[in-house]
């Protein structure tokens, strides 16, 4: 049998979540938003990203590498390297087999790295040296060398061949180069400082630039930032290389195998303390009531013996011995050394012979143990008989 109060309770709970349902749709209007995330954790990685994605839509093939481990891979006359990463610790045996490299038909573009030393008579800057290249401040350049007045000071004007308007670029205006030799072929200048130039060399190319901001994620954008990076490869396939210093071998290890060298402190650090640890109960200090009057004794014997010797033991028993026979004979010390014997052999009843052995200087050899304890007793007994 069906309850109607059930029945009327359903219809009603029906009919509130359909008017509420139209009052949703009436007064609800769908919109879009765009939630901003930042940049993605590859583009935060790697500030070249857009970079690459950008000569890959211009159909050129681009790779990276880590070092110039790779460089015996690259096909100089097809192959475009850019050294993008640290260079300060890199050797002079790469440094040849870069050139080497280039001489053999291969396109390179480096930033450089550091500024010339007046005093030195170089930069530090094993690439850029080789080549005589020299970069300063622009800040320090003179107003003769100042080039005229341009649109747009501040950036950077590149003329290609054969075409007559310039393209524009945001290099560093802080920056300058030098060429002494005037190897350069071309070059890109701002209002006052020189950003960017392109040597022949052997059947290569070489391009040398102030900074790579410019094609960093955020500003590749820019201008004709994009474009400069495609023209100055194309035709080619392109290897950005991130690392091109010698790493050593602990900065490796941290690279790679960070885990297994967190368990290796770890495990030292327990050995450590695994070799600390006291082996076995600590032992207590005696109580203070177990010391006695002989202990102290014992004890003072002891570190006498070890000190000062047997001859001193042996000379303060004698010296005891003659004390008290002088107390007990008096006049003992005026009488001849035969007459103190046959005394002290009465007063104590030894034979007068064992007591001149007693009694004699201690030799200058160290006794047995047994030997010692023997006089050492002697002399014990014939004090205790006075």
């Amino acid at each position: 049998m069906i309850r109607r109060p059930a029945v009327v309770l359903g219809l009603l709970l029906c009919l509130a979540i359909g008017l509420f349902a139209t009052y949703l749709y009436r007064h609800l209007q769908p919109y879009q938003a765009i939630i901003e995330h930042g940049p993605s954790p590859e583009a935060q990685n790697n500030p070249y990203l857009a970079a690459e994605q950008f000569m890959r839509q211009r159909g050129l093939v681009v790779a990276r590498a880590d070092g110039l481990d790779v460089l015996p891979q690259l096909p100089p006359a097809r192959s475009s390297l850019l050294l993008l990463g640290n260079r300060q610790q890199m050797a002079p045996g790469q440094v040849e087999q870069l050139l080497h490299w280039v001489v053999a038909g291969g396109r390179l573009l480096f930033v450089a790295e550091a500024l010339w030393d007046e005093d030195r008579g170089a930069s530090g800057d094993l690439l850029l040296d080789r080549l005589n290249l020299r970069q300063y401040l622009s800040a320090d350049l003179p107003q003769a060398s100042a080039e005229p007045e341009q649109t747009f000071p501040r950036l950077t004007q590149f003329y290609p061949k054969n075409e007559q308007a310039p393209a524009y670029f945001s290099f560093d205006p802080d920056y300058h180069l030098e060429d002494p030799d005037k190897q350069a072929s071309s070059r890109a200048s701002s209002g006052v400082s020189t950003h960017m130039m392109q040597l022949p060399y052997g059947l290569g190319l070489i391009t040398v630039v102030t900074d790579s901001e410019l094609w960093h994620n955020r500003a590749i954008g820019r201008y004709d930032n994009a474009w400069l990076l495609w023209y100055l490869n194309q035709g080619r396939k392109v290897t950005l290389v991130m690392r091109a210093e010698h790493e050593d071998l602990l900065t490796l290890l941290l690279r790679h195998f960070p885990q297994a060298l967190a368990a290796l402190l770890m495990l030292i650090v327990l050995l450590v303390w695994r070799l600390a640890m006291r082996q076995g109960p600590v032992r207590q200090p005696p109580p203070l009531a177990r010391r006695q009057l002989q202990e102290h004794l014992s004890a003072s014997a002891d570190f006498l013996l070890r000190h000062n010797g047997q001859a001193t033991l042996i000379q303060a028993l004698q010296q005891d011995i003659l004390r008290r026979a002088r107390h007990r004979h008096p006049g003992f010390e005026r009488l001849g050394e035969a007459e103190q014997r046959q005394v002290l052999a009465r007063l104590t009843q030894q034979p007068a012979q064992a007591i001149g052995q007693a009694l004699s200087p201690p030799l200058e050899h160290r006794l047995s143990s047994t030997d010692f304890s023997h006089q050492v007793a002697h002399l014990q007994s014939l004090r205790n008989a006075l």
